[in-house]
């Protein structure tokens, strides 16, 4: 992958998360341009740790803003363009309170099935089966 700046609307959301979820399993920094609720935009570097689904089928990207030393929520609709910067590892601590929220920090899917599988077993996980005797 390129650093180049990748433009979301001119790509399906399936490569958007593939790529925002390699950047995360890689831990290489990311920069955003997204709107915020405003309408305002911004341009930020962020460490990406968790990509999560809303009950709604929306996708919620976790991530150390490296401009506000925190961790901030981006929805994957207000994300406009992203880079992920190869050569640009994780620097940020994640605060322990994120740590104990009981989230996974990351995880390794190596296609873009994959990633849509882990998705969908952590939302829809099987129904456990008891054996009759």
């Amino acid at each position: 992958m390129s650093n180049s700046m990748r433009i979301t609307a001119g790509q399906t959301a399936v490569r958007t998360l593939t790529h925002l979820i390699n950047a995360m399993d890689r831990q290489r920094a990311t920069t955003i341009t997204y709107v915020d609720s405003k309408g305002d935009e911004s341009v930020r570097t962020i460490e990406i740790h968790n990509i999560l689904t809303t009950s709604k089928g929306g996708v919620i990207v976790r991530a150390m803003c490296r401009t506000r030393g925190e961790m901030r929520t981006f929805t994957l609709e207000q994300i406009k363009a992203y880079t992920v910067h190869n050569g640009i590892r994780f620097v940020l601590d994640v605060p322990k309170k994120e740590v104990q929220g009981g989230f996974p920090t990351t995880h390794f899917a190596a296609t873009s099935e994959r990633m849509i599988n882990l998705e969908l077993e952590r939302d829809y996980p099987a129904p456990k089966l008891k054996l009759a005797a």
